[in-house]
C-alpha cells in the first residue's frame, strides 16, 4: 500500500485498488480515453495480467467465463464511446445470468461532459437498467471509494455487473491513497436473515409430502450450496431436476438427479413437475423456458421458493412458503430440522418416462449407427473421452441444448453457457476466460457455425496467450435453431438461415491452431482423442446432419408436460 501522504494519480489509485481486491487478470482493449490507465498498467505487469482481446465484446464474455469459473468478479478495461458500447451486450448477459463483472470504461474529461466531445457516450444512462450499480468517477479522490463499492456490490447477494465510468481528468489528477475494502453499504442488504418460522413452515410441507420434487438453479452454485443440496436430497429421499444454468451443481450420476427441466429438458422431470405435491425451488427464477405455459405449471403443488433475491419470490409462480436467503444457509437450516424420509415409489415413477425418452430420443441422437453424424454423438464422445472432467462451454442454439443435455458433469462450475439473454458469440471468449481462470483443466467449447463467426476474431487472443482451448465446431451450414423453428412453426419458409461458410481449417491454421475435419463417424473418436492429447488449442470441425432437430421440445404455448419427442410423436398426459 502507498503511504497516505504520497500523492498518486487516479490511474495508479485504480490499479492499486484492483490489486488490493485480489484481481490478477484484466480483459481489455486500449483507446484514447483510457490511455492514462494503460500507461500506468505498464508498471503493474508483475501483478496484473492483461489479456488483449480482439474486440471489446470478447473482453466482457471472457470476463464472464473467468467469473463463472472462479466465483470472483471478472474485470474489463475499455475506452469510451465504441469501446464502451461494445460491452453492452455482455453487461446485459451478465445481469440476466447473475455474473459478477466490473467494467471500467474511459470517459472524456468531466469538463467536456455533455458537449458531444470525441467518443463521448452517456454510459451511465445506457447501462442503468442492466447493472446492479453504475457510477461516474469525476474526481481522482473518488477512485478508491468507487472501486471498493463496485467489487462489493458485484460479488455479494445476487451477483451481477457493475460499471465505472472513469473520466480522463480523474485518471491523471492526483489524490492520496487510502484504500479500504468495502464490507457494508447503508440500505444495501445482500444477505438478509431468514426466520425460524419460515424454515419451520417449509419443513412441515416437506415432511408431509408424498411426492416432493426439487428444481434447482444457478443460485445453488453461486451460493456454494452444492453439498447442502446433495445432503437435503439424501435425507429427504427427494428427486431433483436442474435448470440449464444449474447443471453441474450435482454430479450427473447422483441417484436423485433426474435431468434438466425446461423447453429442451428431459421428459421425466418435466412431466413430474406437474405431478408432485410439493415443489421446492432453490436458486432459480421460473424463467419461461423452464415453465412453459405458466397457467398449467405445477398448479397441483404447494411451492416452496428459496432465493437470495426477494424480487423473484412469487413473481411468476405463486408460493406457499417464500424464503429469501443464501441457498447454502437455508438448506442447512432445513436439513437440521427435517425428518429422514424416502420416496422410493415416487422416484421409481421417473423411470418409465425416462425409458420412453431414451428409446425415442436419446439413443437415436447419441448412437444412430448410420447416416450422417448427429450432434448428440459428438457430445457423447467428448464426454466419454474426457471422463466428464472437462469444463464445458457452449455457444447458443442447437449446440447449446445438445451440449447441455449430453455432457457429463463430475464437478461444479463445469458448464458455462449464456442462459437468460441467449447470446450468440458468447462461447469462444467465455472459453478463453475459463481457460485463463483454470489453466490446469481442459476447456471444451461446443459451438455452431453461426455463433463461431460472431467472435471468431478471438482466435487471435488464443494465439497471443497460448491458450489450449478445445473448440468443437458442429457445422451444419445453417443457423440451426432458427431453421428448426422455421420448419416447425413457419411452414418450412427458411428465410435467411442458410450459411455459406468459410474454410475454418485455413482460418484456424492462420492463427496457429491445429485442426481436423470429421465427416465419417468412424473417425470421430480418434479425432476427439487427438484433440485432448495435449494442452494446445485445437479446432475439431464435425460435419453434422443439416436438418437435425433438438428434441424433446415443449413448443411455445404448451404446458411443461406437453412434449414433442420427434416430428411425429408426443409425450402428453403421462404417456
Amino acid at each position: 500500500m502507498n503511504d497516505s501522504s504520497k500523492k498518486i494519480t487516479g490511474s495508479q489509485a485504480l490499479l492499486d485498488a484492483l490489486v488490493a481486491e485480489g484481481v490478477d487478470t484484466i480483459f481489455g482493449y486500449p483507446g484514447g480515453a483510457i490511455m492514462p490507465v494503460y500507461d500506468k498498467l505498464y508498471d503493474y505487469s508483475d501483478r496484473l495480467h492483461h489479456i488483449l482481446v480482439r474486440h471489446e465484446q470478447g473482453a466482457i464474455h471472457a470476463a464472464q467465463g473467468y467469473a463463472r469459473t472462479t466465483g470472483k468478479p471478472g474485470v474489463v478495461l475499455v475506452t469510451s464511446g465504441p469501446g464502451a458500447t461494445n460491452v453492452i451486450t455482455g453487461i446485459t448477459d451478465a445481469m440476466m445470468d447473475s455474473t459478477p463483472v466490473v467494467v471500467i470504461a474511459g470517459q472524456v474529461a468531466a469538463s467536456a461532459l455533455g458537449t458531444d466531445a470525441f467518443q463521448e457516450t452517456d454510459l451511465i444512462g445506457l447501462t442503468m437498467a442492466i447493472t446492479k450499480w453504475n457510477y461516474q468517477i469525476r474526481r481522482p479522490e473518488d477512485v478508491e471509494w468507487a472501486v471498493s463499492r463496485a467489487f462489493y456490490i458485484a460479488s455479494t447477494g445476487r451477483p451481477g455487473p457493475v460499471v465505472l465510468d472513469f473520466t480522463k481528468n480523474s485518471q491523471v489528477g492526483l489524490t492520496e491513497s487510502a484504500f479500504k475494502i468495502c464490507t457494508s453499504i447503508d440500505s444495501y442488504n445482500p444477505e438478509p436473515l431468514f426466520t425460524d418460522a419460515k424454515i419451520d413452515a417449509a419443513v412441515r410441507l416437506i415432511d408431509s409430502a408424498e411426492k416432493p420434487f426439487v428444481v434447482f438453479g444457478q443460485g445453488v452454485i453461486l451460493g456454494n450450496a452444492e453439498k447442502e443440496l446433495a445432503a437435503f436430497l439424501d435425507k429427504g429421499g427427494i428427486p431433483a431436476g436442474s435448470t440449464l444454468l444449474g447443471l453441474s451443481a450435482l454430479p450427473s450420476d447422483n441417484p436423485h438427479f433426474k435431468g434438466m427441466i425446461g423447453m429442451h429438458g428431459n421428459v421425466a422431470p418435466n412431466v413430474k413437475t406437474n405431478e408432485c405435491d410439493v415443489l421446492i425451488a432453490v436458486g432459480m427464477r421460473f424463467d419461461d423456458r423452464v415453465t412453459g405455459t405458466v397457467e398449467t405449471y405445477a398448479r397441483q403443488a404447494k411451492v416452496i421458493h428459496i432465493d437470495i433475491d426477494a424480487a423473484e419470490i412469487g413473481k411468476i409462480i405463486p408460493v406457499e412458503v417464500g424464503i429469501r436467503g443464501n441457498a447454502k444457509k437455508v438448506l442447512e437450516a432445513i436439513v437440521r430440522k427435517m425428518k429422514p424420509a424416502s420416496h422410493d415409489q415416487w422416484e421409481a415413477s421417473f423411470e418409465e418416462p425416462y425409458r420412453i425418452e431414451y428409446e425415442k430420443v436419446i439413443k437415436p441422437e447419441t448412437d444412430p449407427g448410420e447416416g450422417f453424424i448427429n450432434m448428440g454423438e459428438v457430445v457423447r464422445t467428448v464426454a466419454e473421452v474426457s471422463g466428464g472432467d472437462a469444463t464445458i462451454i457452449t455457444d447458443v442454439g442447437q449446440n447449446q441444448m445438445i451440449g447441455a443435455r449430453y455432457s457429463k458433469y463430475t464437478r461444479t462450475r463445469s458448464l458455462l453457457t449464456s442462459g437468460g439473454l441467449g447470446t450468440m458469440g458468447f462461447g469462444l471468449p467465455a472459453a478463453i476466460g475459463a481457460k485463463v481462470a483454470d489453466p490446469g483443466k481442459q476447456v471444451c467449447l461446443f459451438v455452431g457455425d453461426g455463433g463461431l463467426q460472431m467472435n471468431i476474431q478471438e482466435f487471435g487472443t488464443i494465439m497471443q496467450e497460448h491458450l489450449g482451448v478445445k473448440i468443437v465446431l458442429m457445422n451444419n451450414n445453417w443457423l440451426g435453431n432458427v431453421r428448426q423453428w422455421q420448419e416447425m412453426f413457419f411452414n418450412e419458409r427458411y428465410s435467411q438461415t442458410r450459411m455459406l461458410n468459410p474454410d475454418y481449417e485455413a482460418i484456424a491454421g492462420a492463427y496457429g491452431i491445429r485442426s481436423r475435419i470429421v465427416e465419417d463417424r468412424k473417425d470421430l473418436e480418434d479425432a476427439v482423442r487427438d484433440m485432448f492429447s495435449d494442452d494446445e488449442p485445437f479446432l475439431l470441425e464435425v460435419r453434422v446432419i443439416e436438418e437435425e432437430m433438438v428434441m424433446p421440445m415443449v413448443p411455445p404455448g404448451k404446458g411443461i408436460d406437453q412434449i414433442m419427442l420427434n416430428r411425429n410423436e408426443w409425450y402428453e398426459n403421462g404417456k
